[in-house]
């Protein structure tokens, strides 16, 4: 090959050269007249966290606190949660647990390992923490939700399973005076 080819490729080559660091971009923090505000670096969308930004809310997310389940719930329970919570656990529980919380759901008649009843002693001693993490991580034969059931669902299946709790072994001294006297003048008739 000639000389003078050999030039001609290299310019050719050397033409051809696209160095990414030499296109036109925008520094951060830098004014620009593109758009409106004049800035270039754009507003964080609503909504959205920035990565590293995010808090761990370990009660919330784990229902644990420095490896110990929370015997809390990390929102106030309301009427509206625990309506949230009999709808999810309806929808995620009552297969097996039935809806009463008694482990006999219709997957138990199907010939499925029976779950332990809600109303035991042992799980109504345990804490919220505990119901959580079983939702969360499985137990035995059953599977874990996390990835169905987000969080906030999570706590309101536990709201409610300790409403149903509640319903099973409740005590007519755990009622108001007005609602006591309705219940007794009901159970007369």
């Amino acid at each position: 090959m000639s000389t003078r080819a050999l030039l001609l490729a290299a310019l050719l080559a050397a033409a051809c050269r696209q160095d990414m660091h030499d296109q036109p971009r925008f520094e951060p923090l830098e004014a620009t007249p593109l758009f409106a505000d004049g800035r270039a670096s754009r507003p964080r969308v609503p909504g959205t966290i920035a990565r590293g930004e995010r808090t761990w809310d370990a009660h919330f997310l784990e229902g644990k606190v420095s490896g110990e389940l929370v015997a809390s719930f990390p929102m106030q329970v309301t009427p509206e949660l625990l309506a949230r919570g009999r709808e999810r656990y309806d929808i995620f529980c009552s297969a097996c647990h039935d809806r009463a919380g008694t482990g006999q759901g219709i997957v138990v008649a199907r010939g499925l390992k029976q779950p332990a009843s809600f109303h035991v002693a042992r799980l109504r001693e345990a804490p919220p923490g505990y119901f959580f993490d079983v939702i969360t991580r499985g137990f035995g034969a059953m599977v874990d939700l996390s990835d169905r059931v987000p969080p906030a669902d999570r706590w309101a299946i536990v709201a409610y399973v300790r409403a149903l709790q509640r319903s099973q072994n409740a005590r007519l001294t755990d009622v108001s005076e007005e609602e006591r006297a309705r219940l007794l003048a009901e159970a007369a008739r």
